[in-house]
């Protein structure tokens, strides 16, 4: 019976001693999820999510000096999965940081372009009230109808051959006749 006593002790000892390795891996995974927390301004955009990654990783740490690797590693596993949510907050929250005030400087431009529309419309209205009135031009009027339709007396209006100096030989004819009279 000593001796069983004797060898369950001793298997319990060495496998306590052969249980789980130390997280490195998990811790370091952990701390630059913390890392690219903090440099997405998690801080600034989720702090309660980045608080509570500080803290399990801040727990994971003092189970490695304790050599309790299991509850190490799973505090380490939370830390690094609370980190990567407060990443991914503050990114959604800095974009939409982005989105208005984009949203806000175009509202400010849309202001000012209907308040220059509205000016420039002023303007217009403004502009025929300074203008001095039109001034009537004095053009020759019109002759009469009846004056058109008048016969041009022979020997007046336009020629398009010299008149012929010789009653006796009749005139030239000319191909060249642009419709003058004769």
């Amino acid at each position: 019976m000593a001796v069983s006593t004797l060898t369950l002790a001793m298997t319990l000892a060495l496998a306590g001693c052969a249980s789980t390795p130390p997280p490195d891996g998990i811790l370091n995974q952990a701390q630059a999820q913390l890392r690219a927390a903090r440099d997405a301004d998690a801080a600034v955009y989720d702090p309660i999510d980045l608080g509570n990654a500080q803290d399990k990783f801040q727990q994971a740490q003092n189970a490695m000096a304790k050599r309790d690797y299991d509850v190490a590693a799973q505090l380490a596993d939370e830390a690094r999965a609370s980190a990567e949510l407060a990443r991914a907050k503050a990114r959604l929250g800095a974009a939409r940081s982005q989105i208005q005030n984009k949203t806000s400087a175009n509202q400010q431009l849309r202001e000012q372009i209907d308040q220059s529309l509205a000016d420039q419309q002023q303007q217009d209205q403004n502009q025929p009230a300074n203008l001095p009135p039109p001034q009537q031009t004095t053009d020759m009027p019109a002759p009469p109808s009846s004056a058109l339709g008048e016969p041009v007396p022979q020997g007046q209006g336009f020629q398009t051959y010299p008149q012929n100096p010789n009653p006796d030989q009749p005139a030239p004819s000319s191909s060249t006749d642009q419709g003058g009279h004769l």
